[in-house]
């Protein structure tokens, strides 16, 4: 027989190292498993080649029952002691038998595409039984590598241009570095100390080249080293003046102004060290992304040239034939299989990385080019198994106290719900959008969503779910405390004189939640913390700043929060100007109040309006302008709902309904057609998309009904349903808040499953505009010859 593929074989006795000692697990679950999300469809479809395999053996099965209870048998034992008796005498000569042969694999070079080439499958044996089937077989096989190797190719000639734009813009950074740091060097008197010590021949490894080295001396080399190479190459010469300039965007608006104000000075072309600092962190940002879509692109060929060769294996073990070895011998003498641009792109990307990016440490520049896969903690699978059953017997203890003392029906029972209850329903509608929150992260993770990708957090600091959820639970236990402690402090005679500690609880409460999220110390996730912080400052100053997808997304978070911004203001009138020590305020009754009772909700639909009038100007994309009129018209029907709320009348009225109803009807279509891309008439899917998340697709049918019934909750206001029988009108406030937190969980899915498709799809292209848009280098050469 002939030799198995080296690289195959490889694979293979790697597969049964790794999976020997524990429970096997079936290849199809492993293959999904390695699955490239947005390259999915560019897979070797595993589960029909097995389809097809098991109708071959059907009807192989089928064709050879008539012969087992004829001749019990006999007739196909004996063909086979025949072939193997054969097989010995003949020696080596087994494996050019005319009759062992069963396919021949050849390319194809089509007229019309010169460069590319696809491979063909031919059936020796399509008289035997079954032979249609096995044609079938090896057609959708040869489509499927095709596919593949297509799919291989492209996306290194891809990588391979990211490599030269990569090297280009490295070569400016080392140009900026020069600039800047020369003349640093030269004052500080090291120049010459520098040079003369780099005369010394360089180490041809450029990896492990100058471990223990000083950031400036690598400046330095990298001067002489340039200045090596012009004088060589009569690029460059020496009375050239070089100047450079760095435009990155600005961290906050103040630099912003500054730098505008410094723009109209055209003669001024100096580098600031910070800047420069800014620029070498975006584009070691890049490096890091450029080399994990290497990695990714590397596990595709793996795991296709692992299902093949399965595949194949199957096929042999089910028809008793030896077709595997001369398809695998194609595989590895194809691009697929020979084509090794890619780890040298990684062996190279590693040794710049470390070279220019971590001082020569190797350790250093490899960890932080591996993505870090975050160490489940039992510890916090313990605290939040804890904290939640704390949490049900709380709600638990605080539903006897009420019913057993009355307090469903007492006479304080008015005064509670309006001055106390705003108060912790706060801490609530934080603590359900949390929930969602945790939920979407899991379902995000579930179907292979790369949220952290999307987002943009730094590799190992984004928050699981059990971290999210243990977060929500330890919120929920301290309010359901202070709920607790508050009831038992104002009901029981020996603690109703401490009134004003009663009615400082929720602000407490407050102060130390605020004291958590702005905290300076590394505890309690300080990374996401600052980055919630800094994602906020960015929406509030929407205009000053580029929209990033983790700002908008957080602003429409806050577009759902309309209750909680309200419930905010209101502890400063209560606590403020308000008789908190005998539960009473006269809120509704100040005109200031009820200012900031219409304005403060809105802001955050301002923040989108101006971050979609940033983007059209910036993208001159025009649908952003009809996102930004959505918003516009929200912002409307939502002053008019709160005026009405307040003046009443027919005239009010009419006015709510008929802006809350264009509102309603906006919002819904832009949610399902624009940010979930669904309703496409024409697609694979009818009336959904070509791709999607989910393979159940009736889910996405009810995902649309269901959100349609939520943002009919914006007419329960101009309807009147305000008060249950069963339910205090602001208790009905606070649970049509909860459903509009609910609806935003469910938008929140969706529209990351759009944008997984839509944006993971173009990883290659975000990498490579993200070195485009890193920073503009502007090379000003005034040559001076010299006579």
């Amino acid at each position: 027989m002939s030799q198995q593929s080296p690289f195959i074989s490889k694979i293979g006795s790697g597969r049964k190292t790794r999976f020997q000692c524990t429970e096997r697990m079936k290849f199809g679950k492993e293959l999904a498993s390695q699955t490239v999300q947005e390259w999915q469809e560019a897979y070797m479809d595993y589960k029909h080649l097995k389809k097809l395999l098991k109708n071959i053996f059907k009807v192989r099965q089928q064709s050879a029952l008539p012969y087992s209870v004829s001749r019990g048998g006999f007739l196909k034992r004996k063909s086979t002691l025949h072939r193997s008796f054969s097989g010995l005498m003949d020696g080596d000569n087994c494996s050019i038998r005319s009759d062992d042969e069963v396919i021949l694999v050849h390319p194809v070079r089509p007229e019309s595409l010169e460069n590319d080439v696809f491979y063909q499958t031919i059936f020796l044996k399509p008289s035997e039984d079954g032979g249609e089937n096995e044609i079938h077989f090896f057609k959708i096989l040869d489509k499927e590598f095709n596919k593949v190797l297509r799919f291989y190719k492209e996306k290194v000639k891809d990588v391979t241009l990211q490599a030269v734009e990569l090297s280009k813009q490295m070569d400016k950074l080392v140009a900026l570095r020069i600039e800047v740091y020369k003349p640093l060097m030269e004052q500080n008197g090291n120049l010459q100390e520098v040079e003369s010590s780099n005369t010394e021949p360089e180490a041809k490894d450029p990896v492990n080249r100058g471990h223990d080295e000083d950031p400036a001396t690598n400046v330095v080399q990298e001067l002489g080293t340039s200045q090596e190479n012009a004088s060589e190459n009569n690029t460059f010469p020496p009375a050239y003046s070089f100047h450079a300039k760095i435009n990155i965007e600005p961290k906050c608006p103040l630099m912003k102004l500054r730098r505008i104000i410094k723009s109209t000075n055209k003669s001024n072309l100096t580098i600031r060290i910070e800047e420069l600092r800014r620029a070498e962190e975006k584009l070691r940002w890049a490096f890091i992304q450029y080399y994990r879509q290497l990695g990714l692109l590397k596990i595709y060929r793996s795991s296709n040239i692992s299902a093949f060769s399965k595949i194949m294996k199957k096929y042999d073990k089910i028809t008793s034939r030896s077709a595997s070895n001369s398809y695998l011998q194609m595989i590895d003498k194809s691009d697929l299989g020979s084509l090794d641009e890619v780890n040298m792109l990684i062996g190279r990307v590693e040794a710049a990385f470390v070279k220019y990016f971590s001082n020569g440490n190797r350790r250093k520049g490899v960890k932080l080019l591996k993505p870090r896969n975050k160490m489940e903690k039992h510890r916090i699978t313990f605290v939040l198994g804890m904290l939640t059953g704390c949490s049900v017997a709380l709600v638990i203890g605080i539903i006897v106290s009420m019913h057993a003392r009355g307090l469903i029906r007492h006479e304080g029972r008015e005064q509670y719900m309006n001055n106390i209850f705003p108060l912790y329903s706060f801490f609530g509608f934080i603590f359900l959008h949390m929930l969602v929150y945790g939920i979407n992260t899991y379902l995000w993770r579930r179907f292979r969503v790369n949220y952290p990708f999307i987002f943009g957090f730094k590799s190992g600091t984004e928050l699981g779910f059990r971290e999210i959820f243990l977060l929500a639970s330890a919120l929920s236990v301290l309010t359901l405390v202070a709920v607790l402690s508050n009831l038992d402090m104002e009901m029981d005679p020996r603690t109703q004189h401490y009134q004003t500690l009663t009615e400082l609880v929720p602000a407490g409460l407050v102060m130390i939640l605020l004291l958590i999220t702005f905290c300076p110390f590394n505890i309690m996730y300080r990374s996401s913390r600052y980055f919630l912080i800094r994602c906020t400052w960015r929406s509030l100053f929407a205009p000053l700043y580029k929209v990033t997808f983790s700002d908008f997304f957080l602003a429409d978070q806050l577009t759902s929060q309309v209750q909680a911004f309200r419930s905010l203001q209101f502890y400063i009138c209560y606590y403020g100007w308000g008789d908190f020590k005998r539960r009473s305020n006269q809120c509704l009754e100040s005109k200031v109040y009820e200012i900031f009772y219409i304005v403060v909700p809105v802001i955050p639909f301002l923040s989108r309006v101006l971050q979609c009038l940033r983007r059209v100007f910036e993208e001159k994309n025009l649908m952003q302008g009809l996102n930004s009129l959505k918003y516009f018209l929200t912002v409307v029907a939502l002053v008019i709902r709160t005026i009405y709320d307040f003046r009443r009348g027919t005239f009010w009225r009419i006015m709510a309904a008929s802006s809350s109803g264009v509102t309603t009807i906006f919002n819904t279509y832009w949610d399902i057609v624009m940010d979930w891309g669904l309703l496409q008439k024409k697609a694979r899917n009818p009336w959904l998309r070509d791709k999607l998340l989910i393979s159940n697709r009736t889910v996405y049918f009810v995902a649309i009904v269901v959100n349609i019934l939520l943002r009919l909750v914006w007419m329960q206001l101009v309807l009147e349903f305000n008060e249950a029988p069963f339910l205090h009108r602001r208790a009905m406030i606070a649970l049509v808040a909860c459903l509009e937190i609910l609806r935003r969980g469910i938008w929140n899915f969706f529209r990351f499953d759009n944008t997984s498709i839509t944006i993971l799809r173009h990883r290659n292209k975000l990498c490579l505009v993200s070195i485009f848009l890193l920073f503009h280098i502007f090379l000003a050469l005034a040559r001076h010859y010299k006579a």
